[in-house]
């Protein structure tokens, strides 16, 4: 997994630099397919604003713009973006048409199971 990480119109201090590391490294948990994330921060006057583009083999880029007078908090509240776009392509890739999930599954049996004690 790449990662590159910009600033346009402001310089990036390190300690901003190993906060967005840190913060972006947990977005690889979501997806074992990423290939490259990118986080843009950007200044315009009093408000800053972050773009992540997060690329995944086989599919389109989930991209994520916020803009906040924060800088920190405006990184966390993208990435919170993006990991709900993720965690929500994640459900949709696992739910199948017609089929029910192991957990489903398992609660029908127990309740077919139950109803009929509980008849007698």
């Amino acid at each position: 997994m790449r990662t590159k990480i910009t600033g346009r119109h402001m310089e990036l201090t390190e300690a901003m630099r190993a906060y967005t590391e840190k913060k972006i490294a947990r977005l690889s948990k979501y997806n074992n397919r990423v290939s490259e994330i990118e986080v843009i921060h950007d200044c315009e006057g009093q408000l800053k604003k972050v773009e992540i583009i997060l690329k995944v083999d086989n599919h389109q880029p989930f991209v994520v713009n916020h803009s906040d007078e924060d800088a920190y908090a405006c990184l966390d509240s993208a990435v919170d973006k993006i990991e709900r776009q993720l965690t929500k392509h994640k459900e949709k890739t696992r739910i199948h048409k017609g089929r029910t999930s192991a957990a489903e599954a398992t609660a029908e049996i127990i309740e077919s199971q139950s109803s009929p004690a509980e008849e007698k």
